[in-house]
């Protein structure tokens, strides 16, 4: 069949659609209903099915007879290790742990907090809460303590885990002290935290609080896998909302088993026993997703990479690590490359490396820019192979996998350069405009998704279905918004253009700029501020900062901007690249009293831009110019 009879079966009867994919996975119940509406009148999928997320992911393949095949690879670079699973040797570990888990109290619904580095024993973690039941939140190593403690009070953890350290290029950075830190903010600090040990630093333990990692393993016995129903929840994800405060994303177990599964034949026309990699970090969606769940389940073996596109050791990392594991499908951010092609620009350490293993490499997490697309499609090219297609997709924390994509595993399509392609079967993708009509081909308007959501999408957020009910339903009735802007072409291709919200895309981490403002307008010196996203090469959007100063208050440009950096830093973390600040006279706003954001967004790139008729004094705009010029702010910046 072909995509388009495809995608139009899976819109027009969506139940025998997913019924038929539903078949694919081992369920210890067959669902009952395919497609239902909980009490809360959201829609559920696989309703009174059964299964177990780990059990899908290692014993399904023991039980087939390829229990020696390679599950997982970790490499680390910034280590200098390597060592290599078997899906029985991973199956073992996992189960393994969940006994330790099991014997500090861990039960079907608790949840536990995973603050780790990539190394197996995060991966083993996740595998080990999805197989008791217990629902895990995995929260990036580079988050503040501040950060942390957020999320810890939300989800209200009963465990913690986490390792003595971890490593950034070549600088160890103590995890401990973060942790500890976090837990005399919380409000609901867990009963126990579970520490992994590594060489490069040991951390102190508190008595009656803190467990050696190995020592729990120790007096474990293994755990077989629970029975749960499918819209149990696997993990809690937390995304960053426009208020500041994280959105918890729920997946559950059913819906997530079945779509991730059918995208690793659909979107990356993978098969069992082939290599996936997902450059990416656990902390993360896509780690979540494809360095996790979906190659597992799917019987591929994944890799697990500790290390950077570059400086770890050169910017031909990536290049040796998909030689020495003949990797077969490659997906990162363009940012990553954009790291490497900065450092390499003529890709003169691929030529080291053997990469025919390639059939494919995926990007996503932020819009591929043309001149990056351009820059890879000369890079993989080579006259003794056939062309390696680079593909850009498009999808969210919220989906959990591809909402546009060329559909490499269904029927490859013509690629439009900065368009992620049509939307994946399952995804009524329209462009609404502001009444909520349909914008005519190449209309720029918001992105939205008719209901129902496609499996694996989230039910609702974490204690939040009214959150959830505004954050994403309310805005067009009978809608998903995904708070993307973008146009559809007149061949039906999607074009995402950006954000509508005060959600910035720093290297395909999304990190709220209303967070960052909340933070800045602490400082005893600010009246007001606006903190914006601009275009950054390197990392696609980095977020500035503008403060107007409270009457009287005496402070140099730099001195400001030394301490907003620092607040952010220390509340944020370094993940956020706020480097930039300046101090103004005023901030641009309309008569109501709105902050322009997107105007002085505008201002860092456009040498002209149209003044919004709204503005109360269109000279502001060449003030704020002024000290962008002064501050190497945008297209202003010297280096």
């Amino acid at each position: 069949m072909s995509y388009l009879n495809i995608y139009q079966k899976s819109l027009e009867q969506p139940e025998i659609f997913w019924r038929e994919q539903a078949e694919k996975i081992k369920w210890y119940e067959f669902p009952e209903k395919i497609l239902s509406q909980d009490e809360q009148g959201f829609y559920r999928w696989f309703s009174g099915g059964k299964l177990n997320t780990s059990y899908l992911a290692l014993d399904v393949h023991i039980e087939e007879g390829r229990g020696a095949q390679l599950a997982m690879i970790y490499d680390s670079p910034s280590t200098n290790s390597l060592e290599k699973y078997t899906f029985l040797e991973l199956r073992d570990e996992v189960a393994k742990f969940a006994g330790g888990l099991k014997n500090l109290g861990v039960e079907k619904g608790d949840r536990v907090i995973i603050y780790m580095p990539m190394v197996p024993e995060a991966v083993i973690a996740m595998l080990a809460c999805a197989r008791l039941g217990a629902v895990h939140s995995v929260v990036f190593g580079g988050f503040a303590p501040n950060e942390l403690a957020v999320r810890i009070d939300d989800a209200k953890p009963k465990v913690l885990l986490t390792a003595s350290c971890g490593i950034e290029f070549t600088r160890v950075i103590e995890y401990k002290p973060l942790v500890d830190h976090a837990l005399e903010m919380a409000k609901f600090p867990p009963q126990n935290t579970v520490i992994l040990q590594r060489p490069q630093i040991l951390a102190k333990m508190k008595s009656g609080q803190d467990h050696d990692w190995k020592e729990l393993l120790k007096i474990a016995d293994p755990a077989e896998p629970v029975n749960l129903y499918s819209t149990d929840p696997l993990y809690i994800l937390y995304t960053s909302g426009t208020t500041g405060l994280p959105k918890g994303v729920v997946r559950d177990n059913g819906g997530h088993a079945v779509a991730l599964k059918y995208s690793m034949k659909a979107v990356y026309n993978t098969d069992p026993g082939d290599v996936f990699w997902a450059g990416s970090d656990i902390g993360w969606v896509v780690g979540h997703s494809y360095i996790v769940y979906a190659p597992l389940i799917h019987g591929c073996t994944t890799i697990l990479y500790e290390g950077k596109p570059v400086r770890t050791p050169d910017a031909g990392a990536f290049w040796r690590i998909i030689a020495e594991h003949k990797v077969n499908t490659f997906f990162t951010a363009p940012t990553a490359f954009r790291a490497v092609k900065k450092e390499d620009p003529e890709a003169k350490l691929k030529k080291k490396y053997d990469i025919s293993s390639l059939q494919t490499l995926f990007l996503a997490g932020e819009r591929l820019d043309p001149p990056t697309y351009e820059w890879l499609k000369e890079t993989l090219s080579d006259a003794s192979r056939p062309e390696v297609p680079v593909i850009d997709h498009w999808w969210q924390t919220e989906t959990g996998w591809a909402i546009c994509s060329n559909p490499m595993g269904i029927e490859p399509q013509l690629v439009k350069n900065g368009s992620p392609t049509f939307p994946m079967p399952g995804y009524n993708v329209q462009v609404l405009d502001e009444k909520g009509e349909k914008c005519k081909p190449g209309e720029t308007g918001n992105i939205a998704i008719h209901l129902p959501l496609p499996p694996s999408c989230l039910p609702t957020l974490w204690n939040g279905d009214e959150r959830f009910r505004e954050s994403y339903l309310s805005q067009y009735p009978g809608y998903y918004f995904t708070g993307d802007e973008g146009i559809k072409d007149e061949d039906g291709y999607i074009f995402v253009m950006g954000r509508v919200d005060d959600v910035i895309n720093v290297a395909g981490h999304r990190l709220s700029t209303g967070e960052m403002e909340e933070l800045i307008a602490g400082h005893p010196a600010v009246a007001e501020c606006a903190v914006t996203g601009i275009d950054d090469e390197l990392r696609g959007q980095v977020p500035v900062g503008f403060v107007v100063l409270k009457d009287g208050t005496q402070i140099s440009q730099d001195r400001m901007q030394k301490e907003l950096v620092e607040i952010i830093r220390n509340n944020i973390g370094a993940v956020a690249c706020f480097k930039r600040a300046g101090i103004v006279k005023r901030l641009p706003k309309t008569r109501s009293g709105k902050i322009l954001r997107k105007t002085i967004r505008k201002l860092a790139s456009e040498s002209e831009i149209v003044v919004p008729p709204t503005i109360d004094d269109p000279l502001i705009l060449e003030e704020i110019r002024e000290i962008m010029k002064e501050r190497g702010i945008g297209q202003y910046a010297t280096s």
